[in-house]
């Protein structure tokens, strides 16, 4: 891989030989022949083409997509930036090179890019519909393997921001964490003994438990499925005192409702595991 995808990699906040790893196990999967391709075009036959966004929307992944050409010897020119608002017929990328290595590189490239510009354009929806508010749009470990930090990353070019990366960065204490332990504050306590300076945060089903978390001292709640009513009793009662971030039962509806309510983030699971994909074609000059 270039240096330059290298550093642009890095400078998204991604690791360059992970993202490379991730995508020769995906050409790998295509096989070693292209059964098609190889009958109908001749080795030395050259192509050059658009990919083009079909649709209104975020995009993500350039960079990524890039790579796939380039491990394949073709040539590309970004005509966007992650991140950037597109409309239908936009070009958002430019490749030239061997025709086989064209089509051998286009469904992996447009599987990345379609997927990653599919959850920056649902994160976008989200942030408009809270904008004005002091709510953001943060993420949830409910990502596909392998795929996580691409897709958090989409996630930020879509405006939103991330929740914790995996179990080692930042604590969770859920329902089962709290049935295990005997009460929110003997997990909450648990935890704070051995790791003093960690993150933590405590999932709240009842006001009564928001109560709790506060009297042990958690300055992070996860307000889970509770009614706009009571997240807004929730912030009267913290009043400050902790960072709440309201989850479950969300839909971009009721987005604005929840957000008003005085929460601090809006956790949406959806931004990940069921964004529509965003469509582009690679269509040759």
């Amino acid at each position: 891989m270039r240096d330059e995808l290298k550093t642009g990699l890095r400078a998204a906040g991604l690791d360059p030989q992970a993202v490379e790893n991730l995508v020769r196990e995906a050409l790998a999967e295509d096989g070693e022949a292209d059964v098609t391709s190889e009958p109908i075009v001749a080795p030395d036959d050259t192509a050059s083409g658009d990919l083009t966004a079909r649709q209104d929307g975020v995009v993500a992944g350039i960079p990524v997509a890039a790579v796939v050409f380039d491990l394949l010897g073709v040539g590309y020119a970004a005509k966007a930036a992650d991140g950037d608002r597109v409309t239908a017929g936009q070009v958002l990328l430019s490749v030239d090179g061997p025709t086989r290595s064209v089509l051998r590189a286009e469904r992996t490239a447009l599987n990345l890019l379609t997927h990653l510009s599919g959850i920056a354009t649902e994160t976008r929806l989200w942030v408009d519909a809270v904008a004005g508010t002091k709510a953001k749009i943060r993420d949830t470990r409910k990502t596909l393997p392998g795929l996580r930090a691409l897709q958090k990353y989409a996630v930020r070019c879509g405006g939103g921001v991330n929740h914790r990366m995996g179990l080692h960065d930042a604590a969770l204490v859920k329902d089962n964490h709290v049935a295990a332990a005997g009460s929110v504050t003997r997990a909450y306590d648990a935890i704070r003994a051995i790791y003093p300076a960690l993150h933590v945060q405590v999932e709240c089903d009842t006001l009564d438990q928001v109560d709790e978390a506060i009297a042990a001292g958690a300055t992070s709640l996860l307000l889970d499925n509770m009614s706009d009513e009571e997240m807004a009793e929730a912030v009267r009662r913290v009043d400050g005192r902790a960072e709440l971030e309201a989850s479950g039962g969300l839909t971009l509806d009721r987005a604005r409702d929840a957000a008003v309510t005085g929460v601090d983030y809006l956790a949406v699971g959806a931004l990940t595991h069921s964004a529509r994909a965003f469509d582009i074609g690679l269509d040759f000059s």
